[in-house]
């Protein structure tokens, strides 16, 4: 999501906070239950998913937001339905304006909120394209549940994202999920498990959004 930012904390066995999650139905509406996810390594080496906190290993929660953030999403991302017609007026209005890609800005929309332009996280991240308040009020953006304002408001701050990343959409979008500073702290994409995930998934969402169109 838009400016969501990755917090650490070094005391154990306190976990590693990596990103938020709704219980507004952004994620559940598709089948998908767990909502608090556990991270943890194995003596092996072996890093674990699970819906249960591990009783001796040091672990992180992880909480999502975004429709596409979930590393242990079962999903099929290249199969998942695609949103061809939905707001594309607005959408071409936004590309235009802001010299986007307007497959890109269907495929970030779809992985943010899953094209559910009244998404709420418990964090306050917004609309279709999940900004949150500060990023929405930057962008010039009074209602974000209002899809004109959010999506002219989400383009605008993914074309800054893509400009200070000199135009790698891997880079702008990782930069979109977990905010620029943590990306450049990194020199890359952080080494967050929902981060990793959301680019990916952009990423495939992106060419089937383009597929579609023939570009």
């Amino acid at each position: 999501m838009a400016s969501v930012k990755a917090e650490e904390t070094s005391a154990k066995p306190k976990p590693r906070i990596v990103a938020r999650y709704s219980e507004s139905g952004i994620v559940s509406r598709e089948g998908l239950e767990k909502l608090k996810i556990y991270q943890y390594q194995q003596a092996n080496g072996i890093t674990v998913f699970t819906d249960k906190a591990p009783a001796n290993n040091p672990y992180q929660i992880l909480l999502y937001d975004c429709f596409a953030c979930r590393p242990d999403s079962t999903i099929d991302w290249n199969g998942i339905r695609l949103f061809t017609a939905n707001y594309d007026a607005l959408i071409t209005r936004a590309a235009h304006k802001h010299q986007l890609d307007p497959a890109l800005i269907r495929a970030v929309i779809h992985a943010e909120s899953a094209f559910n332009a009244r998404a709420l996280s418990r964090t306050g991240a917004m609309g279709l394209m999940q900004l949150m308040p500060e990023t929405a009020k930057e962008m010039g953006v009074a209602n974000a549940f209002l899809p004109e304002e959010n999506i002219l408001g989400g383009s605008k701050y993914l074309a800054q994202m893509l400009k200070q990343f000199n135009g790698d959409v891997a880079l702008a979008c990782a930069a979109y999920n977990a905010g620029p500073t943590t990306v450049v702290q990194y020199n890359g994409i952080p080494p967050y498990p929902e981060t990793q995930a959301y680019v990916e998934r952009v990423k495939i969402l992106l060419k089937r959004y383009r597929e579609q169109k023939g570009v």
